[in-house]
C-alpha cells in the first residue's frame, strides 16, 4: 500500500480541459508512454465545481498537470488551478497538431486528443500575464477598438458624402479645415440632414472615446511594473508613448524570448518561405503572430525609415522634421 501511494505521488496524471462558457469537458491521460487516455465527463464552468473536480482527482491520482486552450474564457481557470497548487498550461490553439483526414470534432474527442498530446509534450504553451498586466492590456485593446470604431465612422461619413456628390478637394481629410467644411454641409431633405448629422456625431463620440482611453493609459503608466520598459522603447525614433505602451502590453516579458528570431516569429514579422532542393523562395511576412503589436511596429517603422540628422539646435532629427515632429507624426498615424 505504501509503495502504491509513493508511485501515485511520483507519477503525473495529465488532465485536459475543453472549456466553454458554461461547461468544461475533461479527459485524463495516465503517466507513462502506454498509459490509458480516457474521457472523464463534463462539469459546469464555475469555480466551485472546478475546485471539487480538482480535489476529487487529486485524491485518486495524486500529482496532476492541467492544460486547456487559450480562448475567450481568459486566464481565470489557470489562476485558480495554480493557486490550488497544481501545474497548469494554457495552450496555443493554432499550434495544436491535427490530422489532415480527421473531420470529426466534438468536445469529448478534443479533450481526449489534447490529453494525449499534453502527455507527449506536443502542445505549445502561451505566456500568461499577471492580473495587473492583463488589466493594462485590456485598456490598450479598448483603445484600439475605439480607433477601429473611429475609422469605420469616418468611412461612413465619407461614403455618405460621396454618394451625394460632396467631395472635399482642399487638402487632407479630418483636419480643422476639413471639419469646418463638414459643419457647413447642408442637405435639402430633413431626413438626409438628420442622417448626416448622426454620422458626424457618431464619429465625434468615437474620437472622444479614443482620446479618453489614451489619456487613461498615460495616467496609469507610472503605476505599471513595466513602466521603465515603456520609457526605454520610446528612445527609438517613431515610437511615442501610446505605441510603446501597446507594444509592451502585447509582448509582455521580453526575457521569455531566447533570441530576436523568436520575437520576430511571435510578431509574425518573419518572411514566408517555400524551399525545396536547391530552390529557395521567400515571400512576404507571415502575419501569424500578435496582430496588435505588429501593427504598431510597422506603423512606427514608417517614421523610423526617415534618415536621422542633426538639426540646428543640436537635436537629433529624422528626415525633414525633428525627433519630436517625427514621433508626433507616428503618433497621429497610429491614432488615426
Amino acid at each position: 500500500m505504501h509503495g502504491e501511494r509513493a508511485m501515485k505521488q511520483s507519477t503525473t496524471t495529465y488532465v485536459a480541459m475543453d472549456t466553454h462558457k458554461k461547461t468544461i469537458s475533461i479527459a485524463l491521460a495516465d503517466g507513462g508512454r502506454r498509459g490509458e487516455t480516457r474521457f472523464v465527463g463534463e462539469i459546469q464552468n464555475r469555480p466551485d465545481t472546478v475546485a471539487k473536480m480538482v480535489d476529487r482527482l487529486a485524491k485518486k491520482h495524486g500529482k496532476l498537470a492541467f492544460c486547456y486552450e487559450a480562448g475567450p474564457c481568459g486566464y481565470g481557470l489557470y489562476r485558480q488551478l495554480t493557486l490550488l497548487g497544481h501545474e497548469c498550461v494554457v495552450v496555443a490553439p493554432s499550434l495544436i497538431p491535427t490530422r489532415p483526414g480527421d473531420r470529426v470534432k466534438t468536445d469529448r474527442r478534443d479533450a481526449v486528443t489534447q490529453a494525449s498530446l499534453f502527455r507527449s509534450g506536443e502542445l505549445t504553451p502561451v505566456w500568461v500575464p499577471d492580473d495587473a498586466h492583463e488589466a493594462m492590456r485590456d485598456l490598450c485593446r479598448a483603445r484600439q477598438s475605439a480607433v477601429e470604431a473611429l475609422r469605420r465612422a469616418r468611412q461612413q461619413v465619407s461614403g455618405f458624402l460621396l454618394r451625394h456628390g460632396r467631395i472635399y478637394a482642399d487638402g487632407d481629410h479630418w483636419t480643422k479645415k476639413h471639419r469646418f467644411w463638414l459643419a457647413a454641409q447642408r442637405f435639402e431633405h430633413p431626413a438626409r440632414q438628420i442622417a448626416f448629422e448622426e454620422l458626424v456625431q457618431a464619429m465625434d463620440e468615437a474620437k472622444a472615446r479614443r482620446d479618453r482611453l489614451a489619456k487613461q493609459m498615460q495616467e496609469l503608466l507610472p503605476s505599471w511594473s513595466l513602466a521603465k520598459v515603456v520609457t526605454a522603447i520610446q528612445a527609438l525614433r517613431g515610437i511615442a508613448a501610446i505605441a510603446a505602451i501597446t507594444i509592451v502590453a502585447e509582448i509582455g516579458d521580453f526575457k521569455r524570448f531566447a533570441n530576436p528570431r523568436q520575437l520576430m516569429a511571435y510578431l509574425g514579422l518573419t518572411p514566408t518561405e517555400r524551399s525545396s532542393g536547391a530552390k529557395t523562395a521567400r515571400g512576404a511576412i507571415t502575419k501569424a503572430g500578435n496582430t496588435r503589436a505588429r501593427r504598431m511596429l510597422v506603423e512606427s517603422a514608417w517614421t523610423y525609415r526617415l534618415p536621422a540628422r542633426m538639426g540646428l539646435s543640436g537635436i537629433l532629427c529624422a528626415g525633414p522634421g525633428s525627433h519630436h515632429a517625427a514621433t508626433k507624426r507616428s503618433s497621429n498615424m497610429m491614432a488615426n
